[in-house]
């Protein structure tokens, strides 16, 4: 008869079967999850092998441990497909980071639109900056949003916003997480999305709003 079997060899799950069960007494349950109540180990053995099936410890830290007569082989099915059901549900949700830059190409603002997709999809949340740099650095708030919503305007998956668009010490930033039926940040009349991303990469700089922000930051 079986002794310590494991469930798994990659979590090394110990398992006590049939004769390689220590305690005296256990509680018992039935192949059809009858309750036999606390019964003495020998008379437990006796009765698994009166029915060809083993005794399994399922219960080992219960006063008296709890031992259940089934199959080890259906015992192990059962084990495997309640751990796939465990990690089935316990996905981690992480913060994924992207940056952008005044300038960055069409064809890298789509290629890195299509990841924070993957990542929506995958359920995980997007952060998306705008990395500033010189003079960039003293443009006006509204006109350096518009920029980053036009990136956000090319994600080809539904979102939401999950922390609003702010400027920080190198720049704005966003993050979003996918929302069932979001709409993207585009407006009904504004520019397609092919015609957004070429001005994105053709950014006029004004060079008197840059002057007026230095001042006011003075």
């Amino acid at each position: 008869m079986g002794f310590t079997k494991y469930t798994s060899q990659k979590e090394q799950v110990r398992v006590r079967m049939n004769d390689g069960i220590r305690a005296r007494e256990v509680r018992l349950l039935g192949p059809a999850g009858e309750n036999f109540g606390i019964t003495a180990i020998k008379d437990a053995l006796a009765k698994a092998s009166e029915l060809g099936l083993d005794l399994i410890e399922v219960s080992p830290n219960a006063v008296p441990p709890v031992a259940k007569i089934t199959d080890y082989g259906k015992f192990k099915y059962e084990q495997k497909k309640k751990e796939k059901e465990v990690r089935s549900k316990a996905h981690v949700t992480e913060t994924k980071v992207t940056q952008v830059k005044i300038g960055t190409s069409e064809r890298d603002m789509h290629i890195k639109a299509s990841k924070v997709a993957i990542w929506l999809r995958e359920g995980h949340r997007a952060k998306i900056d705008l990395f500033l740099w010189g003079r960039y650095k003293y443009m006006e708030f509204g006109f350096l949003k518009e920029r980053l919503e036009r990136f956000l305007a090319i994600i080809p998956e539904s979102y939401k916003i999950a922390d609003e668009i702010r400027k920080g010490p190198k720049g704005l930033s966003v993050v979003v997480e996918r929302g069932a039926g979001a709409l993207p940040l585009v407006k009904k009349g504004s520019a397609s999305k092919a015609d957004s991303m070429k001005k994105l990469a053709e950014i006029p700089v004004n060079e008197s709003t840059i002057h007026e922000q230095q001042k006011g930051d003075q």
